[in-house]
């Protein structure tokens, strides 16, 4: 395991003051012309409204997106006043001024425009688009952003889906413990041949986590979900697709299993899951630090920590954003809504 402070693959952009000088402008024009980061007419306004982002930020994420240099970036130097944004919420849907978190939340919603279109799970906190990443008390021991004392174990972020994020953006809010992140990029993986063959097989099934399937068995108004569709017979899908020369990657070991009976299956998935293993590397995500992940073909998790509820937790923001949000459609009420049911 590598804990230095700069992983295996990853991409970095320092704001400089002239950039910090343009975001600030930017930032403050941008609150007084909208409501809030998620107010429908920010959302269709979003992709001109970040022409204003600097230009050597733009072409970083720009470059990211369409070279795929890195299996994940981190743009650093934005600056987050601790006291301003208030304290830690105890609970995903009580920070106690929303409005605290905007200037933060419009800079990061700007910068995930730049890569695609954020969107949302009717099944995840409301459908909402900014997430807070907090613990939660009674949940500590849950495979979620909201557990604490168990190591969140590395995963495709919504792997189960077939309309998964192609980006997992992370924005520190607090981080004074320096929780890390975990990250394995798929440039580290060194498999026999006959081994990625059986991987790039549909022969394994991923379930989808418990938070996705707990808020979507509350959701009576949708039996039919597309969550609990794949949870009650989740479809047969390679671990390894795309280009053979630069394959991409989805995986969650923990909801996941070789179709019954596959025995060479589950030994190439025992494989390359301990290979990804055997190259975690850890990830701190401090105040006014973004992370963005290329979904396919990165893996993250998070260590464990001692969450102390007393305002001063690890609090991070989450955005998902996919490259063509069209393709999910038939699970969106509408062709301008972003939550998928």
């Amino acid at each position: 395991m590598n804990t230095s402070s700069h992983p295996t693959d990853i991409v970095y952009y320092r704001l400089t003051p002239d950039d910090l000088d343009t975001i600030e402008s930017l930032l403050s024009s941008t609150g007084a012309r909208y409501p809030h980061p998620e107010a429908p007419e920010f959302l269709l306004d979003a992709p001109q409204v970040a022409a204003g982002l600097p230009n050597g930020l733009t072409r970083f994420l720009r470059t990211f997106q369409l070279s795929e240099p890195a299996g994940a970036l981190v743009v650093q130097g934005f600056q987050v006043d601790d006291a301003a944004i208030g304290p830690t919420p105890p609970h995903w849907s009580e920070q106690a001024d929303p409005a605290s978190t905007r200037r933060e939340e419009f800079f990061f919603m700007l910068v995930a425009s730049v890569l695609g279109e954020p969107f949302g799970w009717s099944t995840l906190q409301r459908g909402s688009l900014v997430h807070n990443v907090i613990p939660i008390r009674g949940e500590e021991h849950q495979q979620s952003g909201h557990g604490s004392a168990e190591l969140l174990e590395w995963h495709t972020e919504d792997g189960f889906h077939p309309y998964r994020c192609d980006y997992l953006g992370l924005m520190g809010m607090r981080n004074h413990t320096e929780v890390p992140t975990t990250y394995a990029s798929i440039v580290t993986l060194d498999l026999p041949e006959d081994v990625m063959r059986v991987l790039a097989e549909p022969r394994f099934l991923i379930r989808p986590d418990d938070e996705h399937l707990n808020n979507a068995r509350k959701a009576m108004s949708s039996p039919n979900s597309t969550i609990m569709q794949i949870g009650n017979a989740p479809i047969p899908a390679a671990v390894l697709f795309g280009g053979a020369d630069r394959p991409y990657l989805r995986i969650d070991p923990y909801f996941m299993s070789a179709v019954p009976g596959d025995s060479q299956a589950a030994g190439a998935l025992d494989l390359v899951t301990k290979q990804l293993e055997s190259c975690l590397e850890d990830i701190v995500v401090q105040a006014g630090e973004i992370l963005f992940v290329d979904n396919f073909r990165a893996v993250h998790g998070r260590r464990s920590f001692h969450a102390a509820y007393d305002g001063t937790d690890r609090w991070l923001k989450k955005i998902v954003v996919s490259r063509d949000l069209r393709r999910s459609r038939a699970i969106r009420a509408s062709a301008d809504s972003r939550v998928l049911r």
